[in-house]
């Protein structure tokens, strides 16, 4: 009797064991098999946060308190001297450096009065949006476009002065179209290039 008892037991935990390996497979198949799928709009404001992070603790931590303490000064010409990169050039070469890992994301800094033509907007949609971030910097201006038979989804950000460092830049380089930027000034815009093919 003990042993039937023992054996019926072991039976029901068993059945109960095999019932919840099944639940437990079954439920991780669906999360396998279940898409993820991101918003490009989502995607866009996690790199804008990433950019704007790495950019505001590298202007605020790194080029001013070096610059306070006569440690080292940041300087257009850099890569020259024994200096620290301008924190717009931080971004630039941020954006480049990401751009060769080739994983189809890009950002750069873009102006409607940029010190270097380059950094002017190169599409109608650029040009927008600037316009756009330039009256509401609270929000970006975002939109899907086409090269070939590639789609793309474009967000771009007002990029404002978060530093007097970069208001003296701008006032002062030769090349500068606009003189007379105050602190917190939207300067341009950040854009941010997303490849949305299927």
């Amino acid at each position: 009797m003990k042993r039937a008892a023992l054996w019926g037991t072991w039976a029901v935990m068993l059945v109960v064991a095999v019932g919840v390996a099944y639940w437990a497979a079954a439920s991780l198949l669906k999360e396998r098999e279940a898409p993820v799928s991101i918003p490009p709009e989502t995607v866009a404001n996690y790199v804008h946060a990433v950019i704007d992070a790495n950019r505001t603790v590298y202007t605020r931590h790194i080029v001013e308190k070096m610059q306070a303490t006569g440690v080292v000064e940041a300087a257009e010409t850099w890569k020259q001297e024994n200096a620290l990169p301008l924190p717009a050039q931080f971004l630039i070469e941020t954006g480049k450096l990401m751009a060769e890992k080739g994983v189809g994301i890009r950002y750069r800094l873009a102006s409607l009065t940029p010190i270097y033509v380059w950094n002017g907007p190169t599409t109608d949609f650029e040009r927008k949006g600037l316009e756009a971030v330039l009256k509401h910097p609270e929000r970006p201006f975002t939109g899907f476009f086409r090269t070939g038979r590639d789609r793309y989804f474009q967000a771009i950000y007002a990029d404002v002065a978060v530093s007097q460092a970069c208001v003296a830049c701008h006032n002062t380089h030769m090349n500068s179209p606009r003189r007379d930027y105050k602190l917190h000034d939207v300067m341009g815009g950040i854009v941010i290039t997303i490849p949305v093919n299927p």
